[in-house]
């Protein structure tokens, strides 16, 4: 990919109307361009990036059993009425009717439509445990949408579904996706930390957050730092061993501020080891029994008897994560954003120094690009007439993880090659492709492999 066939529109400064750091980036770089308050059309860099991360979560979602489906974005409204949902959800539910005058709403959520699938698809226990997910576009009316999409109307999300038989085989598909999320996370190079927090509108009595640290959230959360030597490292996908990681982080408090008890955390936190600061949520657990099953009659025969199936949701902001991983790894001192190489929008960028009587450097690029593209590294090539200087600072800017120089520098096979916000060093293309290829393996090669038994 040439950068000058790239629809990637650069601002030159920082757009007044943005006020924290992914906000800023995002329309700087051109990965994302308001369409009206809350909502936005996602341009070519930050589309590449969100699918990335999207392709991240289903991978950990298919690795502990769950169902791929899709469900609309238009819901009726009736089986909203059957839960008792319709009216108690509030004004961030976007209501409207069709031609024939039917009630119908954008879906903020999918508890309702996924129990319908559900009830109507499986009658027998012996059908259990059910996991299912989609991704999908969902709609809630913030009153006032800011920072981005951080805070917006219209955003991209996964969210999955669990149906038990009772309750002791409902914690465990809790605790399946307790652990898939920690996966998820470490492979975004995120630390991201499990804490209790309010059911919210969805409702039940058990219920985790997904927090990473950043100034700019809206989560104020209350732990000890203990908590962050916890892992995930020999945890089998059985009862017991779930059971267990998860005691690991109950053990710590860690509560975000609607579960905040200031005589708990005293009590129960040494002095030295509090922390009381904010967050981002960037996934939220649930329970919730039969509190669905149950007025909308999702049932299945045990023995003869008529049992509500335990139910549990599951969701990732896949959209949210994108400004997530800004938040967390832009240095806005020096202009230089680290995306992981699991999601970066291009794995390297291939800046050629080009003068108007000499394309023998534009060439070396082309051949480069097509040897990388053999081995599966996604390349782009700056072919602007701009100095290594204005080039540089623009992929540090985009965040391109690596970045190979073709100037006056280059002799022989060697080139002069950087990892963002490093020395360079004069290597081989082959040296240069091992390094990438090294560090691609390092994050595809997740806690599945290196920590999981089955």
């Amino acid at each position: 990919m040439l950068i000058s066939k790239s629809f990637i529109p650069i601002l030159k400064n920082n757009p007044s109307e943005a006020v924290i750091k992914s906000h800023q980036l995002m329309l700087r770089v051109g990965m994302i361009k308001q369409s009206s308050s809350g909502i936005y059309s996602w341009l070519p860099l930050g589309f590449k990036v969100m699918k990335k991360i999207e392709q991240v979560v289903r991978e950990e979602q298919d690795r502990i059993g769950v169902q791929e489906i899709l469900m609309p974005t238009i819901q009726s409204s009736e089986i909203w009425k059957e839960s008792g949902r319709y009216d108690d959800y509030g004004e961030e539910m976007l209501r409207i009717k069709d031609r024939q005058n039917r009630e119908m709403l954008y879906g903020p959520t999918n508890e309702e439509l996924v129990t319908e699938i559900f009830r109507t698809s499986v009658k027998s226990y012996k059908s259990l445990p059910q996991l299912l997910y989609h991704i999908q576009w969902k709609f809630r009316d913030e009153l006032r949408p800011r920072f981005g999409i951080m805070r917006c109307r219209e955003f991209y999300m996964k969210d999955a579904y669990s149906f038990d038989l009772n309750d002791e085989e409902a914690n465990f598909s809790y605790n399946k996706f307790f652990l898939s999320y920690l996966r998820t996370f470490q492979r975004l190079d995120l630390s991201a930390i499990p804490m209790a927090a309010d059911t919210g509108p969805i409702g039940g009595n058990l219920s985790h957050e997904f927090i990473i640290l950043a100034e700019t959230g809206e989560s104020k959360i209350y732990t000890d730092k203990r908590i962050f030597e916890v892992n995930s490292k020999n945890t089998k996908l059985e009862k017991k061993s779930l059971a267990e990681l998860r005691k690991k982080y109950e053990n710590f408090y860690s509560v975000t501020d609607d579960k905040f008890n200031k005589d708990e955390f005293e009590k129960n936190v040494p002095n030295e080891h509090r922390l009381n600061t904010k967050g981002i949520e960037v996934g939220h657990i649930f329970y919730f029994g039969d509190k669905y099953s149950k007025p909308m009659n999702a049932s299945v025969d045990f023995k003869g008897k008529k049992e509500f199936v335990k139910m549990g949701s599951y969701g990732i902001g896949v959209s949210r994560l994108v400004g997530a991983i800004i938040e967390a790894k832009y240095d806005d001192k020096n202009e230089i954003m680290k995306w992981p190489i699991s999601v970066a929008p291009y794995e390297c960028a291939i800046l050629p120094l080009i003068s108007k009587n000499d394309s023998s450097n534009l060439e070396k690029a082309n051949k480069i690009l097509e040897f990388f593209k053999s081995i599966k590294i996604d390349v782009i090539i700056d072919d602007t007439d701009e100095n290594f200087s204005s080039k540089i600072k623009k992929f540090n800017l985009i965040g391109i993880p690596f970045q190979i120089m073709i100037g006056k520098k280059s002799e022989g096979d060697k080139y002069e090659f950087k990892e963002t916000g490093k020395e360079s060093k004069s290597l081989s293309i082959e040296e240069i492709s091992k390094i990438i290829i090294n560090q691609k393996k390092n994050k595809l090669i997740t806690t599945l492999e290196k920590e999981i038994i089955f």
